[in-house]
């Protein structure tokens, strides 16, 4: 089958950094479903692993974190879908991912495809979601009938686009989000955030000049040890800070004295780590296509950049690494 691999770390300028091969076809799991990928959408995830990660044992290492397809087979313990069903997921970090033509994927971490949008658009919103869902729920556990505030911390990246979405149709919380651009600002406000400052400078600073209350809740999804110093100081008594990134190095006593509670968000944790509770991405995901059915979420998909093609990624991973997207770009078909 047509796959694209990464020979290892090199830099997006290099033709080489993504390459266009025949890949073998996946062996399935008991539980494993096989998908004949229809969509792919990027996130900083790819090329952060296409930068980190050499092919093992001479095997082509296929990356791609978010798709939708079509399920052609299913293992012999999977019972979730048939063959035909439409889907969508993030997949597994340390398996094969989505840049092919097919994919196996355990069944527990797929949910079924929005019937109101296509492939290109529920590509867009598996990882984000899934991680969005996690940290406000699983992780920060907030709870959908408080009256208290959510501070999203770069509201317009992927995350950002989902959690904003995700609080609002499925929690009473204020969610304020942060950006530094006009069209960030604008994109945030479109998706509902009810306020937005600029985190250009200290974020507890701007949150007094908005006339904010401390948030109980704050998610740091971006830059994490830039602001983490701000986060500290704005974070309301009890509360708690997620975080999705990396922690500044450092002491973290200013949390101590308020009883803060510090939680860490990643996706692939369930999967990767095999725990008891992995078919909860299978349930979040087939909550966000309820959602996205009803009219309550929508999909954070910008462009579709081409075909799925190792020039076409090339170019996915070259905007992701620049730092300035907004929302997800997705490629289509081979």
């Amino acid at each position: 089958m047509k796959a694209i691999v990464t020979p290892g770390p090199r830099p997006v300028a290099d033709p080489a950094a993504l390459a266009d091969v025949e890949a073998p076809e996946p062996e399935l799991r008991p539980r494993d479903l096989l998908i004949e990928v229809r969509a792919v959408a990027l996130n900083p995830v790819d090329f952060k692993v296409r930068l980190s990660r050499a092919p093992g044992d001479g095997a082509p290492d296929i990356l791609g974190y978010d798709a939708a397809g079509i399920v052609t087979a299913v293992g012999p313990e999977a019972s979730l879908f048939k063959v035909g069903d439409e889907v969508f997921y993030a997949g597994q970090i340390n398996r094969p991912g989505s840049n092919a033509e097919r994919q196996a994927v355990d069944e527990r971490i797929v949910g079924p495809k929005p019937r109101s949008l296509d492939f290109a658009q529920a590509a867009a919103l598996p990882l984000t979601s899934l991680t969005a869902w996690e940290l406000l729920f699983d992780r920060m556990r907030a709870g959908v009938d408080e009256h208290e505030t959510l501070l999203v911390v770069g509201g317009a990246g992927g995350v950002g686009s989902a959690l904003i979405q995700i609080a609002r149709a499925r929690t009473r919380l204020r969610v304020v989000a942060t950006a530094s651009r006009p069209e960030t600002r604008d994109w945030s406000f479109g998706l509902g955030a009810h306020a937005v400052i600029d985190h250009s400078g200290p974020l507890d600073e701007a949150l007094i000049a908005a006339g904010e209350r401390a948030p109980k809740y704050i998610a740091s999804l971006t830059q994490t040890p830039r602001h983490f110093e701000a986060l500290i100081r704005a974070v309301a008594p009890q509360g708690v800070i997620g975080v999705i990134d990396d922690l500044p190095p450092g002491p973290i006593d200013g949390l101590k004295s308020k009883s803060v509670g510090l939680a860490f968000e990643s996706m692939f944790t369930r999967s990767v780590q095999g725990t008891p509770d992995m078919v909860r991405q299978h349930d979040i995901l087939s909550g966000v296509a309820a959602l996205v059915d009803a009219g309550r979420i929508r999909t954070t998909l910008t462009e579709v950049l081409g075909p799925i093609s190792a020039e076409t990624l090339r170019e996915g991973h070259r905007r992701l690494e620049s730092g300035t997207t907004i929302g997800k770009l997705a490629l289509t078909g081979f």
